[in-house]
């Protein structure tokens, strides 16, 4: 399918409603809510209306701060009615990243919850905010924030200075419709939909500019790999925050008419529960999702038969936990897929038909509309099978970087190409291989070590549950390989076993020089592990103990 959709989220959903308005669309098993086309349609009618009355008009921002709760998606399908512009933001932020989100995208208004796990963030948004407490709903004054106006808590609970989304609706009902059908007219296609934060594993986080149009052909086409229909049960464990879940867990979903349930946190014991209550025939998740499910002690008490179909992306996937995936999830198939937040994000998936030793050597060719370069330092195209930073063109990459004029010149050439800072090849049937990031790639000695070829050895060491490879300083070296190291329940390996592993499958300078054994790797909320806080950790305690090199 190589023809491009012209519609906007709203039309999408409009449409939908109108020819599959009693379907069920959104299941939210942790509340026991289910929200059909029908349903999600009107409150969308509803909460926009609020928006108009509020003072809203296309163009304007507004901030999601929240987990993943059923009103999250009627904010934001409200919100694309009428060309506000949606910045759904990390629900696990603290007080100093939610400021800078706020500043930055020049937020007008900010939707949030009263708290997530042990964050308060009522108390967070008056802490920054301290006009709020006196000030009227909708009518704020911020010396800090001067774009931002108002402030509405989505759990309902009133607080001095925020409205309700009950106030919101209540104001929307002095609302005409054909005022609302006026603003929603005046969207289009090519309008930003979102502004979606990179996950902030490295500085400051950047907001990528995305449009109606990049998303929802983004969804549409890593369909044609999917094949999601109108039968599919889609688990979606993934926060809506992150590009992934909205793109492929929501709006996938909304584009074939398909039903999508939708976890709250994700849980791998409620994620196992939700297969087989809501009888899901496909999983959308990263490899630590993954990973969690099947290592989970009570796996084997659910079934999981009914499933047909997994994706993954967000991260590599070590080909052992691939080949787990299809064996004890009965998966008659396994996609894994590539893509960024900058790209909508997918760009690369494999076909659900190839054969299992292609998908796990490869992550497949690029999606319909989207062209793949791999290039070298001096920004040449090379030929295939050589090593280079993989590049994108094509209708799914974003419009830059919100204000940031000078990292999307560094992001996207004077030829459109996309620069991803991933490192990968081509093979000559078009299919590409990821080998990993340019800023992650370790160099010993001057000796460049892919942290992907020790990972993906040590998962076929038996014992192994998880593994992340890193470079730490050396004084010697420039850099050694840290191995950390996640064992499987009741299993006893030394840092001797793991050196005497390696040492007669890869060269000696790829042998880890420091093992790590933990319980768990630092990630962000999306599932990505954070590399960086590995190296920084793995630094302190061989300094600690009088190691470094």
């Amino acid at each position: 399918m190589n023809t491009l959709l012209e519609i906007t989220l709203s039309a999408a959903l409009r449409e939908q409603a109108a020819t599959r308005g009693g379907k069920e669309f959104l299941v939210f098993p942790n509340r026991g809510i289910r929200f059909t086309f029908g349903d999600v349609d009107k409150k969308a009618d509803a909460l926009a209306k609020g928006l108009l009355a509020a003072g809203f008009k296309k163009g304007d921002h507004i901030g999601i701060w929240a987990n993943n709760v059923p009103e999250w998606t009627t904010v934001f399908f409200a919100a694309a009615r009428i060309g506000v512009v949606v910045v759904p933001i990390n629900s696990s932020y603290k007080r100093n990243e939610v400021e800078y989100v706020i500043s930055q995208a020049d937020l007008k208004g900010l939707f949030i919850i009263d708290r997530h796990r042990d964050l308060d963030y009522t108390e967070m948004v008056y802490q920054l905010i301290p006009e709020l407490k006196n000030a009227e709903p909708g009518d704020l004054i911020s010396n800090k924030f001067p774009c931002l106006k108002m402030i509405a808590n989505i759990d309902d609970t009133s607080h001095a200075g925020m409205y309700t989304l009950k106030n919101l609706l209540e104001m929307g009902k002095q609302i005409a419709g054909g005022d609302l059908n006026k603003a929603e007219s005046l969207v289009h296609h090519t309008d930003i939909l979102c502004i979606m934060y990179t996950s902030g594993t490295t500085g400051n986080p950047k907001g990528a500019m995305l449009t109606h149009r990049s998303i929802i052909n983004n969804a549409c086409h890593a369909n044609t790999m999917a094949h999601v229909n109108e039968d599919a049960v889609v688990l979606n464990p993934l926060p809506l925050f992150h590009i992934m879940s909205l793109t492929d867990g929501i709006i996938e979903i909304l584009l074939f008419g398909a039903k999508a349930i939708v976890m709250e946190n994700f849980d791998p014991l409620i994620c196992l529960t939700a297969i087989q209550k809501e009888n899901c025939t496909m999983i959308y998740a990263v490899p630590t999702m993954y990973i969690a499910m099947l290592n989970h002690p009570l796996f084997n008490t659910f079934s999981t038969t009914q499933l047909k179909y997994g994706y993954m992306g967000g991260a590599l996937c070590p080909p052992e936990l691939a080949k787990n995936l299809i064996e004890k999830m009965h998966l008659e198939w396994l996609s894994i897929g590539y893509g960024l937040t900058e790209t909508s994000p997918l760009i690369c998936n494999s076909f659900v038909n190839d054969p299992s030793d292609q998908k796990l050597k490869t992550i497949g060719i690029p999606i319909p509309g989207i062209a793949v370069s791999i290039r070298d330092a001096e920004n040449a195209e090379c030929p295939v099978n050589t090593r280079g930073e993989i590049c994108v063109k094509g209708y799914s990459v974003m419009q830059g970087y919100y204000k940031m004029e000078e990292a999307t010149g560094d992001a996207i050439d004077t030829n459109g190409w996309f620069h991803t800072g991933d490192l990968g090849s081509l093979l000559p049937d078009g299919y590409l291989v990821i080998e990993g990031r340019i800023k992650e790639l370790i160099i010993r000695g001057g000796e460049n070590v892919y942290p992907k070829e020790v990972e993906n050895l040590l998962h076929t060491m038996p014992g192994i549950k998880d593994v992340q490879a890193v470079g730490i300083p050396s004084k010697k070296y420039g850099e050694e390989i840290g191995a950390f190291i996640i064992l499987k329940e009741g299993a006893s390996i030394s840092e001797k076993d793991i050196v005497d592993f390696c040492r007669d499958k890869i060269s000696f300078f790829k042998i880890p020089k420091y093992v790590f054994f933990v319980d768990s790797f630092p990630i962000t909320p999306s599932g990505k592990v954070q590399k960086f806080k590995l190296s920084e950790l793995g630094l302190k305690e061989v300094q600690a103990k009088s190691l470094a090199t």
